[in-house]
C-alpha cells in the first residue's frame, strides 16, 4: 500500500516509516519539521507542509494518492499545554480537521490517528481498559479527546473509516540505531535518565516518592515504539479490509516505576543516575497501566519488547550514537 505519514519526520512517525518500508509498502512524509528532523525521514519521499494548510494537504493528497494516512503531527507535552493551550488546540484539533477535510474533500481513505491515554485522567481502575469514563485533566488530552469526537462525527457524516490509538508511554529506539527519541526541550523520562546520566543534565528531577506504591514513585506503562509502529501498520490494513473503526489502548500491561527506570538503567549503562526529589506534580496519578486486550484480540497486535531492560538498552545505543558520543 502507499501510505501517507504526517509528522513522518519525528520520534514515533519516523519508526513507523521505517517500519512500513520494511514490510514493503511506498511512505510519504508530510512535516513542517517544526519539532521533526529532516535526517530522520529515510524511509519515504517528503512533502513539506503544515497540517492547518487544507490547500497544501489536498494537492498532496491529490499528486499521491495514498491507499491511508497515519497522523501523527501533534503537539504533545503536557505541562506546555497547561501554559498554551491555544498551541495546542489549534495543532492538535485544527490540524486535524484540515486533514479530515482534506479526506472528505479529495476522496475519503483510512485514517489512524496517534491517540493518547491521558484521554482518561485520573482513571478510576486499573489496568485501564477502553471502557473507563473519559475525563482528561489537561489540555494536551482534552485536544486528543475532541479529535476523536470529530473522527466519530466525519465518519457518520462521510462514511470516514478510522482508527484512534490511545498509547501509553512511548520508550525506546529504533534496534537498528538508526532512529531514534530526540525532542527539544527533552520531556520523557528514560532520555532524561539517560541525559543525567552523561552529565547533559545535572541531575533527574524525580517528582514525588511518596505514592501509594511499593517504592513511592509513578508507576507506568512502557511501550516500545516498534511496537507502536506495527501497531499503526496492523490498524491501517483492518480499516482497508473495510472492518469498523474504533479507538483502543496500546500497552504491554506492565507497570513499572520511575525508580526501577533508574535501577534498569543503571545496570545497562553501569553508570549512577543523580537524581534530586521534588514535590509531586499536579494531576501525576500513582499508576498508569494498559489493559490492550483489544489490540491483541482485534489487531492480533502481540508487542515484542515487554521487558524494561530491553527498552532501555535501544535507548541507550541511540543516545550514545548520536550528538552524545562522548558518554560511553
Amino acid at each position: 500500500m502507499k501510505v501517507l505519514v504526517t509528522g513522518g519526520a519525528g520520534y514515533i512517525g519516523s519508526h513507523t516509516c521505517k517500519y512500513l518500508a520494511h514490510q514493503g509498502h511506498e511512505v510519504v512524509v508530510y512535516d513542517n519539521l517544526s519539532t521533526g528532523h529532516r535526517e530522520l525521514i529515510r524511509w519515504a519521499l517528503f512533502e513539506h507542509g503544515d497540517i492547518r494548510d487544507l490547500a497544501r494537504l489536498r494537492a498532496v493528497i491529490r499528486e499521491h494518492q495514498p491507499d491511508g494516512i497515519i497522523h501523527f503531527a501533534s503537539s504533545i507535552a503536557v505541562g506546555e499545554s497547561v501554559q498554551d493551550p491555544g498551541k495546542y488546540y489549534e495543532n492538535n484539533v485544527l490540524g486535524s480537521l484540515r486533514i479530515m477535510q482534506a479526506l472528505q474533500e479529495e476522496g475519503v481513505r483510512p485514517l489512524v490517528v496517534s491517540g493518547t491515554a491521558a484521554v482518561y485522567g485520573l482513571p478510576e481502575s486499573v489496568p485501564i481498559t477502553e471502557n473507563v469514563s473519559l475525563s482528561p485533566i489537561n489540555p494536551y488530552g482534552r485536544t486528543k479527546l475532541v479529535m476523536e469526537w470529530m473522527l466519530q462525527d466525519f465518519a457518520t457524516a462521510h462514511a470516514l473509516p478510522w482508527f484512534s490509538l490511545r498509547y501509553f508511554n512511548a520508550a525506546g529506539a529504533d534496534p537498528d540505531g538508526e532512529t531514534g527519541e530526540w525532542h527539544d526541550p527533552e520531556t520523557h523520562l528514560i532520555p532524561n535518565v539517560l541525559r543525567a546520566i552523561c552529565g547533559e543534565i545535572p541531575a533527574l528531577r524525580l517528582f514525588g516518592d511518596d505514592y501509594d506504591t511499593p517504592d513511592g514513585t509513578c508507576i507506568r506503562d512502557y511501550i516500545h515504539v516498534h511496537d507502536l509502529a506495527s501497531a499503526h501498520s496492523l490498524a491501517l490494513e483492518h480499516l482497508l479490509a473495510g472492518k469498523p473503526a474504533t479507538a483502543m489502548n496500546l500497552g504491554t500491561g506492565n507497570g513499572i516505576s520511575v525508580k526501577e527506570i533508574l535501577d534498569t538503567a543503571q545496570a545497562v549503562t553501569g553508570k549512577k543516575v543523580p537524581y534530586t526529589i521534588e514535590g509531586r506534580r499536579a494531576g501525576d496519578p500513582a499508576r498508569l497501566v494498559a489493559d490492550a486486550t483489544q489490540a491483541r484480540q482485534i489487531l492480533n497486535w502481540t508487542p515484542q519488547y515487554t521487558g524494561i531492560t530491553d527498552i532501555i538498552e535501544t535507548a541507550w545505543r541511540w543516545h550514545q550514537k548520536t550528538k552524545r558520543k562522548h558518554c560511553t
